[in-house]
C-alpha cells in the first residue's frame, strides 16, 4: 500500500520555526515530485512548496517565500518542509502529496486536480499561537 505519513505538526508562538516530515511507504519518492498544501479552516486548500523528483526544482507560494524552505531526502524516503518566522496565519492542516514524473515545479503545480496526485498524506496540524 503507497502511503505518505506527515510529522512535526504541532504549537508554536509567532516568529518561531518547525519542520515538518513526509515519510514515503510502499514506494520509492525517487520519481515522485513533492507538494505541500495547507488547509485553515474555512477556507480552501492552497499550495505551499513544490520540490521536483530530483530536488533541483523547487517553487514556493508567495505568502511563505523567505519564510519556508522545502528540502528531500531520496535514501530516507522523505521530504522536509522547514518554516521560520510562523505567523498565526500559517495556521492549518499541512498536507504532502506525490505527483508522479514531475521534474520541474512550475507555479502550475499548486492548481493541479487533487486527483493528479497519487499519493496523499493524512496531514498534520500546525498552530501558531501566543
Amino acid at each position: 500500500q503507497l502511503q505518505l505519513v506527515e510529522s512535526g505538526g504541532g504549537l508554536v508562538q509567532p516568529g518561531g520555526s518547525l519542520r515538518l516530515s513526509c515519510t514515503a511507504s510502499g514506494f520509492t519518492l525517487d520519481y515522485y515530485g513533492i507538494v505541500w498544501f495547507r488547509q485553515a479552516p474555512g477556507k480552501e486548500r492552497e499550495g505551499v512548496s513544490c520540490i521536483s523528483s530530483n530536488g533541483g526544482s523547487t517553487n514556493y507560494a508567495d505568502s511563505v517565500k523567505g519564510r519556508f524552505t522545502v528540502s528531500r531526502d531520496s535514501a530516507k524516503k522523505t521530504a522536509h518542509l522547514e518554516m521560520a518566522g510562523l505567523r498565526p496565519d500559517d495556521t492549518a492542516v499541512y498536507y504532502c502529496a506525490a505527483i508522479q514524473g514531475y521534474s520541474f515545479c512550475s507555479g502550475y503545480v499548486f492548481q493541479r486536480s487533487p486527483t493528479e496526485f497519487s499519493v496523499w498524506g493524512q496531514g498534520t496540524q500546525v498552530t501558531v499561537s501566543s
